[in-house]
């Protein structure tokens, strides 16, 4: 398979591992790598210390093409994307927030910057100040897409676009990348079907869950982390949606974010009122939500857990390896490539 993205990333499927918290880690980045995609280290959770210990790990357990991605408007986000620098990380990947400082930095040593984007306007800024690719991520998505569904947000950003553009949300097998590719696309970012995998470190309970589910059951509120997020519909989950902010949890997680960040909680606290109302509000809804994400992810907690899923969790039903999935995903595209020969010959 050959598109802009593998020729620009030196990568032998169009396939990306979506940055994860506590799944995107560095044993999994690198499978994703070694298998032929390009894995992406989820920085979120990490203090910088942290970060560059990740990404040093990650060259020990591969030698093909990574990346590293940051999310700007979390506490700490822009210490771990300077370590990102530093480490010169090969392909960088940067959300909520603006990475122009990302793409200079990168480009000095010939790496690559992609912005994640859910509109045309951000994606348009993304291509002004530099950045090499967009992820664009449909409502179909895991947490945070908007309004715009994959099958129209993606032909709307490609036909506007020069650089190539990632399509995220709705893609789990060779169906969706040959999708992906007519609608104008150069590759497709995965998250769901990869955390269901041999190598994800997903808790065995969730990756039962997300086997079992169909593609009704999931939740799409502001309610769970502030921003718009699609997450597996679970009672716990409802009953996070319900509650809404919940500020006594919020300050007691963000004492632990902080310790896990290796800040002052004072400085941190601080910070974030003086970042305004709004922004306060949702760093807020993130600290509270922290706990739900890991205690689904690392802990298999039905009962306090939330874990952020697409849609196409109802067209997963198994759980191969990396390698093997890829495989099939190939296969499968080429199957619906002799389809469509065939159809409209």
């Amino acid at each position: 398979m050959k598109t802009r993205i593998t020729e620009m990333f030196g990568i032998e499927y169009p396939i990306i591992l979506s940055g994860m918290s506590w799944i995107s880690v560095p044993k999994m980045v690198a499978a994703v790598s070694n298998a032929g995609g390009l894995g992406i280290l989820a920085t979120g959770p990490f203090s910088s210390d942290q970060t560059r210990e990740a990404i040093r790990e990650i060259k020990t357990l591969t030698k093909k093409p990574f990346g590293a991605n940051a999310s700007l408007m979390f506490p700490g986000a822009a210490d771990n994307a300077k370590v990102l620098l530093e480490e010169k990380v090969p392909v960088i990947n940067f959300a909520l927030g603006k990475g122009d400082w990302l793409v200079q930095g990168a480009h000095k040593y010939g790496g690559k910057v992609v912005a994640t984007v859910v509109n045309l306007r951000h994606a348009r800024r993304a291509e002004e100040y530099g950045c090499d690719a967009v992820i664009a991520t449909g409502n179909e998505a895991a947490a945070h897409g908007e309004d715009v569904t994959s099958l129209v947000l993606i032909p709307h950003l490609a036909e506007n676009l020069k650089i190539p553009v990632i399509a995220a949300g709705g893609f789990a097998d060779g169906r969706g990348v040959a999708a992906a590719l007519a609608l104008g696309a150069e590759g497709v970012a995965m998250g769901t079907r990869l955390m269901t995998t041999k190598e994800s470190p997903l808790h065995a309970n969730y990756k039962k869950l997300s086997i079992e589910k169909e593609v009704y059951d999931t939740l799409f509120s502001k309610r769970v982390d502030g921003i718009f997020c699609r997450v597996m519909k679970t009672d716990a989950a409802q009953k996070a949606i319900d509650r809404g902010l919940n500020l006594p949890a919020a300050f007691f997680n963000s004492i632990e974010i902080a310790r896990q960040l290796k800040v002052p909680f004072f400085k941190l606290f601080i910070g974030v009122l003086l970042s305004g109302w709004s922004n306060a509000r949702q760093l807020a809804f993130l600290a509270a939500a922290f706990e739900k994400f890991q205690s689904a992810t690392e802990n298999g907690d039905n009962n306090k857990g939330v874990l952020p899923v697409g849609q196409v969790q109802g067209l997963i039903h198994d759980e191969p390896t990396v390698a093997e999935l890829f495989a099939r995903i190939a296969k499968e595209t080429k199957e619906v490539q002799a389809r469509l020969n065939n159809a409209l010959a």
